[in-house]
């Protein structure tokens, strides 16, 4: 019982920084999204998507990260592998974006090729492709911030931001 108690520990420490960190990202834009809107008078109830959506980005990261290849430029300039993470956990994440909508599709149409057809007719582009962009620039800030963590020591990191370092435990 003990592994597996230690084992569900460690994923849940896993999975709350990236889960914190889009979860207030992606807030601040369903707060910006909302507050533009509002001027036109469209209410937009983002707020649970923003949470749903924090939590899959999250959970995609943590399933990613064990992909073999994923740190393949360790080794070489931060640039390389905060590049090469981003554009492995876009694709990750517009995967599995794509493949949410569309089984929301499967259950109004009869397969899936017309489930993907009725997808691509009804996507609202411009929509489609802010949330991209912001999900790129997002996932390469989360990057730079893990990578930075890596090569410096999270106590490091913690007492240049906070001046204090954490007490250990006696």
């Amino acid at each position: 019982m003990g592994k597996i108690a230690a084992s569900l520990k460690h994923e849940i420490e896993e999975v709350i920084p990236p889960t914190i960190f889009f979860f207030v990202t992606f807030h601040v834009i369903a707060i910006t999204r909302a507050l533009m809107l509002e001027e036109y008078g469209i209410t937009v109830p983002s707020f649970a998507a923003a949470t749903i959506g924090a939590l899959i980005v999250a959970k995609v990261i943590l399933v990613v990260d064990l992909l073999p290849f994923v740190n393949r430029y360790r080794d070489k300039p931060l640039i390389y592998n905060v590049s090469w993470k981003t554009l492995i956990y876009v694709l990750a994440a517009l995967l599995v974006r794509y493949i949410e909508h569309l089984i929301s599709f499967a259950r109004k149409h009869e397969n899936l090729l017309e489930a993907n057809r009725h997808l691509l007719a009804e996507v609202v582009w411009p929509h489609f492709w802010a949330v991209q962009i912001w999900v790129l620039v997002l996932m390469f800030v989360y990057c730079a911030v893990v990578e930075l963590i890596r090569l410096l020591g999270a106590e490091r990191v913690r007492q240049m931001f906070f001046g204090v370092p954490r007490q250990k435990a006696a």
